[in-house]
């Protein structure tokens, strides 16, 4: 019997963009019966939006989120018989800022095969609509939620952009989003660059990079809108 194998498969980072997603996926899915996900009624939308014959109470929906790490023995048993399986984040390219990466993991540990798929990604698309340095940059997920530690981690980020020349990647809970810019715009120096990327691919994205300095004149409204930050302190 051979052994399984782990299909990454990107969703949508806007429910109304579902353009962005090739079209070899969903033949893909359409074959599937096992997934991980990290949130099951988005992926339930999903599959459903892929194909609409899909039937959704067939297929075995498994979680992994941040309080329900994903069961890799169990993955493990199914790879080992032979069986697929499917990893969907909540949003763009599973195992990249989700647990996901725990099942890859789990795959490579028995050398099952894990075959990435091509779709949209905030983090790359944000950075190449940025303008900032592509060649060198660090994606660093969620910042401290406690004030003093996300303080500290922001002036951080902005002395690791100077002395690596490095652009600095994050990423907020949308309900945050507006505190966190604040906390950005509060701490840094009026030279540095800040791009906001929000509700990338969606109907109202916006995507622009100004200093601080030019950002404390006009403040964009973010409140739980999907977003990523990108900080650049190199003139």
């Amino acid at each position: 019997m051979s052994i399984g194998k782990v299909y990454l498969i990107p969703t949508v980072l806007s429910a109304d963009a579902l353009y962005s997603i090739p079209a070899y996926v969903t033949p893909l899915v359409q074959q599937l019966r096992v997934f991980y996900v990290e949130n099951e009624r988005t992926a339930r939308r999903y599959l459903k939006a892929l194909d609409r014959q899909i039937n959704i109470d067939a297929l075995q929906l498994l979680p992994m989120h941040e309080n329900q790490l994903p069961d890799t023995a169990l993955a493990i048993k199914y790879l080992k018989e032979g069986t697929d399986i499917g990893v969907i984040s909540e949003a763009g390219c599973p195992a990249v800022a989700d647990p996901g990466h725990l099942i890859v993991q789990a795959a490579h540990s028995i050398d099952a095969p894990v075959v990435p798929m091509v779709g949209p990604n905030s983090m790359l698309l944000a950075l190449m609509a940025s303008g900032m340095n592509g060649q060198n940059f660090q994606f660093v997920g969620y910042l401290p939620i406690k004030p003093h530690e996300r303080t500290s981690a922001i002036k951080d980020l902005e002395l690791q952009s100077i002395k690596k020349k490095q652009t600095q990647l994050f990423i907020e809970t949308p309900y945050r989003n507006n505190q966190l810019l604040k906390d950005i715009l509060d701490n840094c120096k009026d030279y540095t660059r800040v791009c906001i990327a929000a509700d990338i691919t969606g109907p109202e994205e916006f995507i622009k990079t100004k200093t601080v300095k030019e950002w404390r004149k006009a403040i964009p409204e973010l409140h739980k809108k999907p977003a990523i930050f990108l900080l650049d302190a190199n003139s």
